[in-house]
């Protein structure tokens, strides 16, 4: 499994559901692994997660900075 591609894949669908980031939010291990259809052990879901938390941060910085920089 390419876990790159599947933080990719998961934070598209979240970005694009607000129900689905919702429930993220309030249960992102859950979500993750219904995502992905796999249950993974926790200290490999939970990199999973902070993955996607990480790539959800930097895209929401990403786009508060291109606007202060004017792009």
């Amino acid at each position: 499994m390419d876990i790159k591609a599947k933080i990719e894949q998961i934070v598209n669908k979240l970005k694009t559901d607000k129900d689905l980031m919702a429930k993220f939010q309030k249960n992102p291990v859950a979500v993750v692994e219904e995502l992905i259809g796999i249950d993974l052990p926790d200290d490999q879901i939970n990199k999973i997660v902070d993955g996607i938390k990480a790539k959800l941060s930097f895209d929401k910085l990403g786009g508060k900075l291109g606007g202060l920089f004017g792009k």
